[in-house]
């Protein structure tokens, strides 16, 4: 396993989280980085949590489509010792965990999980290879269930 430094941005007004934890999920994907493609590449990992209106304007910056969206991933440099950004909306993970009744700390940490997977080179657009990135998400949940290393992660109340 290779350690790396992990830049953690919150851009959230109400987005609270323990930073140490946040690493020591990826560092626990890290470590198991063979039962994921040989995981993430080396390098610094770039984690930044968006609102929605943040996240849909580098949709539509980087990828032509104005829409709100859940994770974008950016590939790094490897010359530069960069693995990559994973950018999430912490809005689209509350509306679709308050939708769907699920957990939003979980729900936020699958789409950082997402983004790692993307970084380790599954993709989600072609059926087949959606399927194959959905059972490597159950597998990394899994194991940071299993390790106690899913993320606490809370939205404050709007203020008034």
């Amino acid at each position: 396993m290779h350690s790396r430094s992990i830049a953690i941005a919150n851009r959230h007004p109400r987005l609270r989280f323990d930073r140490r934890a946040v690493a020591r999920a990826i560092a626990l994907l890290d470590a198991h980085a063979n039962r994921f493609r040989g995981g993430c590449p080396p390098g610094e990992l770039s984690l930044v949590f968006l609102t929605d209106p943040a996240l849909a304007r580098l949709h539509a910056d980087f990828m032509g489509d104005p829409s709100t969206t859940d994770v974008i991933t950016f590939e790094g440099d490897p010359a530069a010792a960069l693995a990559g950004e994973i950018c999430v909306s912490a809005d689209t993970a509350a509306a679709f965990a308050k939708k769907h009744r699920h957990d939003f700390s979980r729900e936020l940490t699958l789409y950082l999980v997402h983004g790692w997977l993307h970084l380790a080179g599954y993709d989600d657009l072609v059926p087949v290879k959606k399927r194959a990135m959905r059972r490597a998400e159950a597998r990394a949940l899994e194991l940071l269930s299993r390790h106690d290393c899913l993320v606490r992660l809370t939205l404050t109340k709007p203020s008034r």
